[in-house]
């Protein structure tokens, strides 16, 4: 049973782009989880396994009791201008999970960053009637939203770092990053950004 490692409880799986244009986000989204005590799980902690992506994707979901879905990313790319679905397919993955959940064996909580505006409605109109976090594409926005979010999980242990504190440490993390890629010849591995992260997030 997924819930049964003595982590499930403080996993959060983080579905987002990869790629450089949105890197800042997404480590972003990892300092902040870490910062919160959580420990972020994503696609890429099963790297290196003979496995599907998206069985470890499912597996990596399955273990975790949260899991933060960023949606921001929905208009086309490149010359055929097409979209990416990925993170949809994810999110689907931990709807499954709750409803799977619900009334029986560990639970699944998840929320959806989108842009700000209501242009989610329009790519993704199934989601009306939750109650998405909205941000501006900054890393101030998203340390806000998933902030804000994280005070309201059943695990969170308190007292927490302020918004602002987990803010005004990111470039210390960035840094860590960056040191880290270099003694790697510019490999970015999964260990090495959470290991930056656990050394620099605000100590209380």
């Amino acid at each position: 049973m997924a819930g049964s490692r003595p982590e499930y409880e403080k996993s959060v799986f983080i579905n987002c782009p990869y790629d450089v244009e949105f890197e800042e986000m997404f480590l972003a989204i990892v300092f902040t989880v870490a910062a919160f005590g959580f420990i972020p799980r994503s696609a890429r902690d099963s790297e290196g396994r003979a496995d599907t992506r998206i069985d470890r994707i499912t597996e990596t979901l399955a273990n975790c009791k949260y899991s933060i879905h960023d949606l921001s990313r929905f208009t086309g790319e490149g010359i055929g201008n097409l979209a990416r679905f990925n993170m949809p397919l994810e999110l689907g993955i931990a709807l499954a999970l709750r409803h799977e959940r619900r009334n029986a064996g560990p639970t699944h909580n998840w929320v959806v960053l989108v842009p700000g505006g209501h242009q989610h409605q329009r790519f993704v109109s199934d989601l009306n009637g939750f109650d998405p976090s909205r941000h501006e594409l900054t890393v101030r926005s998203v340390v806000r939203e998933v902030s804000s979010w994280l005070r309201m999980q059943d695990d969170i242990i308190q007292p927490v770092p302020a918004a602002a504190a987990v803010l005004d440490a990111f470039e210390a993390f960035k840094a860590q990053v960056s040191e880290r890629r270099r003694a790697a010849l510019d490999r970015s591995n999964w260990s090495d950004i959470l290991e930056a992260a656990y050394e620099t997030v605000p100590r209380l």
